[in-house]
């Protein structure tokens, strides 16, 4: 009886493991161990990799095959020179055998030389019978050192050798992507379809082209195309209810959206889809719900809390924005978008502490925006805090100087600390920038603002008081 390919495998694997815990010697021939060893590297188990190389090549130690995979093992394990050693010796013979200079390419990458893995590459690509996985080695170098033409070309190139090869053609459309040539994207895809009209992933790749240009009623088709080709094809659903829903179709925009959670594992990005279609079409408990299994399918998924609490503002329901954004915080502290609405919500609330905290949260994250320092600032002025103001505002001038907004601020607060001085400077600088503004010291400081010295000072810019 002949066993088949996979059970011949399963056999040798068995027989290997077997002879490990045993610590028996049984004979493999050359094949049984690449077999093995290739398992073993694609299972991610590196350790039985380097047992059964090293066994292997003490039953065949003149195994070019086995001394490759001893190289691939070593480059895995940056033990390059070694590698590299191993490599020269192997070249000198068998200069015939492509996967030498695939390795060679290997090294030369990961020591950054990618030209000249590049240049290794190409002599494979002379000797190789698979030229599509030569040629996408040769891509990914150009990625590496961003040139985004040839890595294009070398990615055709690997279609050319193997139509159905999709990682390929999905790296086609990032170069295309990356270089903002759409229509040229377009005309390729359309190449391509061509030779392959039932290709559900060009067709999809077509709408999302169509779609960045904003022309949705051809994106709409090619997405219809992906979906005749492949039914069962989740991204061509999803992709067609963003455009339905940038046509305004948000019935059909939902219906597509609850297809993919028919077809598989329902996701968080379509629940909160559908939820906010139902908002735009008024339907509030429906849009709500969804927005909770949002956040339950996906708890660490912003867009979801953010949609609900934004939801309860528009609402002006604050007590409720606030419960479901410390509750976004509870998961994630560091996220500056919840800290802006955590914010926003208890300056609505008059609970000034607790908003002031929030802006510097938010600063304190990385969020530099103007107006966020500006409503710390006039948060800080209506709790005394202006020191606490002053060292904020300071702070905004190395990210916005000579602003107006800025300069009246501080003028109307060195006033209140009594560094008059200073705050004539900051005034005058205020006047200079922008005098209509002025207005900002007759509302945040309106007792300085009716002192004569100040008043002088911006009739001297502006003829109206």
């Amino acid at each position: 009886m002949q066993l088949s390919h996979n059970e011949e495998n399963n056999f040798s694997l068995t027989r290997f493991e077997s002879m490990l815990k045993t610590n028996d010697v049984l004979f493999f021939d050359s094949n049984e161990f690449e077999n093995i060893i290739h398992h073993y590297l694609e299972n991610g188990k590196i350790a039985l990799a380097k047992k059964a190389v090293k066994l292997g090549l003490a039953q065949h130690p003149t195994s070019t095959n086995l001394k490759l995979f001893k190289v691939e093992i070593l480059v895995f394990e940056d033990k390059l020179d070694l590698a590299d050693g191993l490599l020269d010796e192997l070249e000198g013979l068998e200069a015939s055998n492509e996967e030498v200079f695939i390795q060679k390419a290997q090294i030369l990458s990961k020591r950054d030389d990618h030209q000249a893995a590049i240049d290794a590459l190409e002599m494979a690509l002379e000797i190789t019978l698979d030229e599509a996985d030569v040629h996408s080695l040769i891509g990914m170098e150009y990625l590496f050192l961003e040139d985004f033409e040839n890595a294009k070309y070398s990615f055709m190139k690997c279609l050319e050798a193997d139509e159905e090869d999709y990682s390929a053609l999905y790296n086609v459309m990032y170069c295309f992507d990356f270089l903002d040539q759409k229509e040229e994207a377009i005309e390729y895809l359309n190449m391509y379809l061509n030779k392959n009209p039932y290709c559900e992933v060009a067709w999809h790749q077509v709408g999302k082209q169509y779609f960045d240009l904003k022309d949705y009623e051809k994106a709409l088709t090619a997405f219809d195309f992906a979906i005749i080709s492949d039914d069962y094809f989740i991204g061509a659903y999803l992709e067609k209810g963003k455009v339905l829903e940038k046509l305004g179709r948000y019935n059909e925009a939902i219906e597509n959206y609850r297809i993919t959670l028919e077809l598989d594992d329902p996701t968080s990005f379509a629940y909160l889809r559908i939820g906010k279609c139902f908002e735009k079409l008024g339907a509030d408990e429906l849009a709500l719900d969804n927005y909770k299994k949002t956040v339950h399918e996906d708890p660490l998924l912003d867009k979801g809390w953010i949609a609900i609490t934004d939801f309860y503002i528009k609402k002006r329901n604050y007590q409720k924005a606030l419960y479901y954004i410390n509750k976004a915080i509870n998961i994630d502290e560091e996220n500056v978008l919840y800290w802006k609405r955590y914010a926003k919500i208890n300056n609505r609330l008059n609970f000034y502490e607790e908003a002031e905290q929030g802006y510097k949260k938010s600063l304190e994250l990385g969020n530099y925006e103007l107006e966020t320092w500006i409503k710390r600032c006039d948060i800080l002025i209506d709790l005394g805090e202006f020191e606490t103001a002053v060292q904020n505002l300071m702070q905004a001038l190395e990210f916005y100087p000579e602003t107006a907004e800025i300069e009246y601020r501080l003028a109307g607060l060195f006033f209140c600390l009594n560094e008059g001085d200073k705050a004539y400077f900051h005034l005058k600088n205020g006047l200079r920038l922008d005098a209509e503004y002025y207005i900002i010291i007759e509302e945040l400081f309106p007792s300085i603002f009716r002192r004569k010295s100040v008043r002088e000072i911006i009739n001297s810019y502006v003829k109206t008081l």
